[in-house]
């Protein structure tokens, strides 16, 4: 039976699992105290507000980083950060030090509960080249789609098994998952997640096409239309208490509209998963489709705070990816874009190559990418429900003759092996709301 027409009790037992993992990190660790009040630098916001018609009021950092915390084995990850000694993990370390977000998505953190607490006692909890000690109380990690075995030859080369033939990319089960840390409570118990949701569930979906065949959308067999996940990771609604109210933080790591054919099946499931927030978010009319993991229908409630957040792969001028897929959350009537800039994004477009011909505001951009192709681009997003309060925004990205230039620097295979960069490819995103 496929999970997602499993019966609501059956899949609240199959993820016990990862509840469970969920519940025990939601425990500080020894070294964390219950808050942080150090705000330093550039990334200094006011966190406690004022009282206003008997109202308490905060701002709250919200905040994205595709932080590259991938490994290519299992337990790799864990075994990096079991000591505080990995280059590239105290890097990203102080990266988040130095903005100091409230509520952070992780995007590429390997999908494994011992490396949360690893990365918060050996890494978060300790001071590098002078930024303070940051400190998560709470945190929320869950199973990935990525490196699942579907059974099927999702890429159609006459082999099945690999990761492409994976319900989301990855070589082995985990691989570029996502974390969740937060310094204000999570509400575990009614956390949502949309692992199993099917693709062809989505009403109008934009199936690939077979260009070889006349028939339409036809790239996938109805077989594996019938198992095929949106998902390439898992989509999760995470409600963050802070104090008498509840933000829903909307978490996902599409696909990137790249590596594959004429086809353009990452293109149009990049397309679609963006796609997912955009109707979960709307009225009862586009989102009564959606079921979450548990059996439940419909999208997020009428009037509910949110913050959709993370590495979604699309550019709203450039690069590959669908010409709409982001501007279904940009423009959407629910949704506010802060637009958060950096100067180091404005000067990197100097890099040349495929940045030349870009449309786009450069100091908008959030990834370094290939200059060749597709050249620097805006991948990373953090959006507020519309009717909130945004106090500030920013991208992490220093330029060449700023002190942290290290934390981002150039290029070098040499230096860097593997990801040939210091820290990650991406630059940490982030918007300060007032609540």
């Amino acid at each position: 039976m496929h999970p997602a027409r499993r019966t609501a009790p059956a899949l609240a037992a199959g993820l016990a699992t990862a509840l469970v993992a969920t519940a025990a990190l939601s425990a500080p660790p020894a070294t964390a105290g219950p808050t942080d009040h150090h705000r330093t630098g550039a990334a200094k916001a006011g966190k406690a507000g004022a009282t206003k018609g008997g109202k308490h009021h905060r701002t709250v950092r919200f905040s994205t980083f595709n932080a590259s915390l991938n490994r290519s084995a299992a337990g790799q990850l864990a075994a990096d950060l079991a000591t505080p000694d990995n280059a590239q993990a105290a890097n990203v370390a102080e990266t988040i030090q130095r903005v100091r977000p409230d509520v952070l998505l992780v995007n590429e953190f390997d999908y494994d509960p011992a490396a949360v607490d690893l990365f918060r006692e050996n890494y978060l909890a300790v001071a590098h080249h002078g930024a303070a000690p940051i400190h998560y109380p709470y945190a929320y990690i869950a199973p990935s789609n990525t490196g699942v075995p579907s059974g099927h030859d999702l890429d159609n080369d006459g082999t099945i098994g690999g990761g492409n033939d994976a319900f989301g990319f990855g070589l082995f089960e985990g691989q570029y998952g996502m974390l969740v840390l937060s310094k204000y409570p999570i509400d575990t118990d009614a956390v949502r997640t949309f692992q199993f949701f099917r693709w062809a569930d989505m009403p109008g979906a934009l199936l690939p096409d077979d260009p070889a065949t006349d028939a339409p959308a036809d790239w996938y067999s109805p077989e594996e239309l019938a198992d095929l996940r949106l998902s390439s990771k898992s989509h999760w609604d995470v409600p963050i208490r802070i104090g008498r109210r509840t933000v829903h933080f909307l978490v996902s790591h599409p696909t990137p509209p790249t590596f594959d054919g004429a086809e353009d099946r990452n293109g149009t499931r990049n397309h679609d998963e963006i796609r997912f927030w955009a109707d979960y978010v709307g009225d009862r009319r586009t989102s009564s489709y959606i079921y979450d993991d548990e059996g439940r229908y419909g999208g997020l409630r009428p009037g509910s705070r949110f913050v959709i957040a993370g590495d979604m792969n699309a550019d709203p001028l450039d690069g590959d990816s669908t010409d709409d897929a982001i501007l279904q959350l940009l423009d959407h009537p629910r949704v506010v874009d802060a637009e958060p800039r950096s100067d180091g994004g404005a000067e990197a477009a100097d890099q040349g190559g495929a940045n030349d011909s870009h449309l786009g505001d450069p100091a908008l951009d959030t990834a370094d990418f290939a200059d060749f192709a597709p050249g620097n681009l805006r991948v990373d997003y953090v959006l507020p429900s519309r009717g909130t309060k945004v106090r500030g925004s920013g991208v992490f990205w220093p330029t060449d003759d700023d002190p942290l230039y290290y934390l981002t620097g150039d290029y070098d295979p040499v230096q860097w092996p593997g990801t040939g960069v210091p820290t990650s490819d991406h630059r940490e995103v982030w918007v300060d709301v007032r609540y």
